[in-house]
């Protein structure tokens, strides 16, 4: 694979994965075409004989592991995660809302997002849903409606002549996007609907009513590649679905694969506390179903690696002052590994020593990232799941710029130096994994 290649892999894994369901959608297929086969968390693996596998959790979370030899104490398992959601607008349980002749869809504000970017873009839905068949019990599958369905128009400048001095976002009134007009002021039904777009994308559905959904909204406009030169990729939900992208291309990259395993964590842009985020029971459940004897499962993580890859903030060109002096890492420069004092990320000189050896066996540059002492940390799946399963980790991710935004920025050669890295970990000898102290 070469990095135009990479890059073009990583816009359509993108474009085609708008919500979390359909990353691990895509991700499974990506898996299932080199030779990985799927596991169910309710079936027994024992007997589990050397081979690839992946196992998913509410179709939202995905754990892939290749054992080269049966389970044994003895096993260094390279581990590495990301994950599968991203800051946007999800839609309410009854979401209809009629005004002024319009109708408009209520939505609640998922993660950290920055809003501003949302008014006046093409607006397109995407998610799960369920519903009662005919026959047969209850059911589920995914829709994306791929075209745009809704907007959020802004106030004209004419009647907030403030807005460029001191604009502030009301999250319950003024971010609701605009779907239709309303003819004589009667409401659509929002599931006949949804069950229009079911119909057209799996016809065979033979759904009598619609239970409930997931749904989101996204940015319709496709990502692509901004510049002269064609140095920036632009578009929604780089954070971290790059991270992801890189994570499985590495994973089935033709090669002698080490013991290795990649978790594809939900939820981790709202606290990480359910039972697909790093603070559920999904990376502790199949690492016991593998090693169910606990002292193998301690030897094996206790002589283990976790990489947590998360998108990092590169230095804004036009804002330089609010990034550390020191530390500033740039665009198409490598990965950035991501230090905090107060452990925010999971990084320590050890880990950190680990996989700029990796880097540098990859022939890939590598940066380092602190947050300013007089600015809050964001924080990873990192310390969480280090703290969960007593693993050493260390914190990276790609530099990138308008982290939370509708449509973020990074560098086009950093995913590949990325995936190059990723690669180099789960497939050479690094006996640099076991630390000898002096």
């Amino acid at each position: 694979m070469q990095p135009t290649d990479f890059v073009q892999g990583l816009l359509k894994y993108i474009q085609n994965s708008p919500t979390p369901f359909h990353a691990v959608k895509n991700s499974e297929e990506i898996l299932s075409l080199n030779g990985f086969q799927r596991l169910d968390e309710t079936a027994s693996w024992q007997g589990l004989q050397p081979g690839a596998y992946y196992v998913t959790r509410n179709r939202s979370s995905l754990i892939a592991f290749n054992l080269t030899h049966s389970p044994h104490p003895n096993q260094t398992l390279r581990m590495a995660g990301a994950h599968t959601d991203s800051p946007c607008l999800k839609v309410k349980p009854q979401p209809l809302i009629s005004s002024q002749s319009c109708i408009q869809i209520g939505v609640e504000v998922y993660g950290g997002a920055l809003l501003n970017p949302w008014f006046d873009r093409d607006l397109s839905l995407a998610g799960r849903l369920t519903w009662k068949p005919q026959l047969g019990p209850m059911q589920s599958g995914l829709i994306d409606f791929k075209r745009p369905v809704a907007l959020i128009p802004s106030l004209a400048i004419h009647l907030d002549r403030e807005a460029n001095n001191k604009r502030s976002i009301n999250k319950q009134n003024d971010i609701i996007p605009l779907a239709l007009l309303a003819h004589n002021d009667i409401k659509p039904d929002f599931h006949a609907l949804l069950k229009e777009q079911l119909d057209i994308e799996c016809p065979a559905n033979q759904a009598t009513s619609i239970l409930d959904f997931d749904l989101f909204f996204y940015d319709a406009q496709p990502p692509a590649q901004v510049g002269f030169n064609k140095e920036f990729l632009t578009g929604a939900r780089f954070d971290n679905l790059l991270s992801c992208y890189a994570l499985i291309e590495a994973a089935t990259r033709p090669a002698a694969l080490q013991d290795f395993m990649i978790v594809l964590n939900d939820n981790e842009e709202t606290g990480s506390v359910s039972t697909t985020g790093a603070q559920g029971s999904f990376l502790q459940s199949v690492l016991e179903r593998i090693y169910p004897d606990p002292s193998y499962r301690s030897r094996v993580t206790s002589r283990s690696l976790f990489i947590s890859v998360d998108n990092a903030h590169a230095v804004h060109p036009n804002f330089p002052t609010q990034h550390e002096g020191n530390h500033l890492p740039k665009l198409n420069r490598g990965p950035i590994l991501k230090k905090n004092a107060n452990q925010r990320y999971a990084s320590n000189s050890v880990t950190s020593g680990l996989f700029k050896l990796i880097c540098d066996k990859a022939e890939v540059p590598v940066q380092e990232f602190v947050m300013r002492n007089d600015m809050a940390c964001g924080s990873t799946i990192g310390p969480l799941t280090a703290a969960a399963i007593g693993v050493p980790t260390v914190d990276i991710g790609v530099p990138s710029l308008a982290m939370h935004s509708i449509r973020e920025t990074v560098g086009n050669l950093d995913g590949w130096y990325l995936f190059e890295a990723l690669s180099c970990f789960f497939q050479e000898e690094l006996e640099q994994l076991r630390c000898q102290d002096i």
